[in-house]
């Protein structure tokens, strides 16, 4: 059975930096895309940043330059790095692995806040 536990999220300052990690558990993650999402409070679910098994590497507008995507196969464990968070960065941030489906963790909470 596949699990995405995701964990890092927490209260910080504006300008400030968070890394959040999830570890998947099952044989999928080397095969996997693995992604970075974020929901805000009435908005839809967007991509923040995503990893190819290879390493290849894609981001939305909003984060390129501030965060980072990175990947362990050895851990099953993907990261994102978040530096210069801002107000607009506040959300739920999912961790999601695709291969064959789309599976996804519970989500960690990340408030940008002075």
């Amino acid at each position: 059975q596949v699990q995405l536990v995701e964990s890092g999220g927490g209260l910080v300052q504006p300008g400030g930096s968070l890394r959040l990690s999830c570890v998947v558990s099952g044989s999928i993650f080397i095969r996997s895309v693995m992604g970075w999402y974020r929901q805000a409070p009435g908005q839809q679910r967007e991509l923040v940043a995503a990893v190819t098994s290879g390493g290849n590497t894609n981001y939305a507008d909003s984060a390129k330059g501030r965060f980072t995507v990175s990947r362990d196969n050895a851990k099953n464990t993907v990261y994102l790095q978040m530096n210069n968070l801002k107000p607009e960065d506040t959300a739920v941030y999912y961790c999601n692995a695709r291969y064959i489906q789309a599976y996804w963790g519970q989500g960690t909470q990340v408030t940008v806040s002075s």
